[in-house]
C-alpha cells in the first residue's frame, strides 16, 4: 500500500502533463504533492523497519514469537509509523510553505521535489537547505538504524547455529526483504546524493525515476520470489529464452 501510493503521489500527474503537453503545476497541487510523496516514502521506510524487526524476532526469538509480536504490538506499530509519516510530510509541507518562489519557476524534475524547490526559493538560504536534510536524515536514519541493528541481530544469531541448512533456511527468510531495504535506501540515497554533489538536471531525473518509480515496481517482484510457482515460472521463461531458436 505505501509502494502504490509512493507511486500514485508523482506518476499520474507526469502521465497527465505528457498527455496534455502542459508541464505546469499549481502552488496547491505542488504542495499536495509534497505531502503525499514525503508521507507515502516515511511510511515506507517505517515499514521497512517494522519488517526488519518481525524478522529479528523470527529467528532470534522463535518460540516466543506468537508472544513478542503480538496483535496488540502490531496495532502500536502501525500507529507509529502513520503518525512519524504524518509528522515529517507536516515539517516538509511547512517548510516548503514558508518559501517565498518567484513567478512562472520551473522545476528540474517531474515532480515538486523538495529539495530541488528548496534551491528555487527566492529567500533560499544554505541554513534552511540544512534544515531539510536534517529532517530528512532524521526521519530516514530511525528507520535505517532499526534495520541495522536488526540485521546485526540476526547476523549474530545465525552464525552460531551449526547446521549450513539451518543458516541456508534463516538467511533464505531474510532475502527478499533486504534486497528490497537495498533498493529502497540505495536509490534514495543517490537520488539526494546526486542532487548536492551535481546540480546536472539530467543525472537527478535518471535518480529520481529510480526510487519513485522503478523500486516500487519490483518490490512486489522481489517478495513474489519465495513463491515456489512464481520461481518455477521464471525458470521456465529463463529456460525458453536461452533455447529458444533465433
Amino acid at each position: 500500500m505505501a509502494d502504490l501510493g509512493f507511486t500514485s503521489a508523482v506518476v499520474p500527474n507526469m502521465l497527465l502533463n505528457l498527455q496534455t503537453h502542459n508541464k505546469s503545476i499549481s502552488y496547491a497541487g505542488c504542495l499536495t504533492q509534497v505531502a503525499f510523496f514525503i508521507f507515502c516514502g516515511c511510511m515506507d521506510s517505517v515499514l521497512l523497519a517494522v519488517m526488519a524487526y518481525d524478522r529479528l524476532v523470527a529467528i532470534c526469538h522463535p518460540l516466543h514469537y506468537s508472544i513478542i509480536m503480538n496483535a496488540r504490538l502490531c496495532g502500536f506499530l502501525v500507529l507509529l509509523s502513520l503518525f512519524l509519516s504524518f509528522l515529517d510530510s507536516l515539517l516538509h509541507c511547512l517548510m516548503v510553505s514558508r518559501l517565498n518562489f518567484c513567478t512562472g519557476i520551473e522545476i528540474p524534475s517531474f515532480f515538486c521535489d523538495p529539495s530541488q524547490l528548496l534551491k528555487l526559493a527566492c529567500d533560499y538560504t544554505s541554513t534552511k537547505n540544512l534544515f531539510i536534510y536534517l529532517i530528512g536524515a532524521f526521519f530516514g536514519g530511525i528507520p535505517a538504524s532499526g534495520i541495522l541493528y536488526s540485521y546485526i541481530q540476526i547476523v549474530s544469531t545465525v552464525i552460531r547455529v551449526p547446521s549450513a541448512r539451518g543458516k541456508y533456511k534463516a538467511f533464505s527468510t531474510c532475502g527478499s526483504h533486504l534486497s528490497v531495504v537495498c533498493l529502497f535506501y540505495g536509490t534514495g540515497l543517490g537520488a539526494y546524493c546526486s542532487s548536492v554533489v551535481s546540480d546536472a538536471p539530467r543525472k537527478m531525473m535518471v535518480a529520481s525515476v529510480g526510487y519513485t518509480m522503478v523500486t516500487p515496481m519490483l518490490n512486489p517482484f522481489v517478495y513474489s520470489l519465495r513463491n515456489k510457482d512464481i520461481k518455477r515460472a521464471l525458470w521456465f521463461l529463463v529456460y525458453k529464452a536461452a533455447h529458444c531458436p533465433h
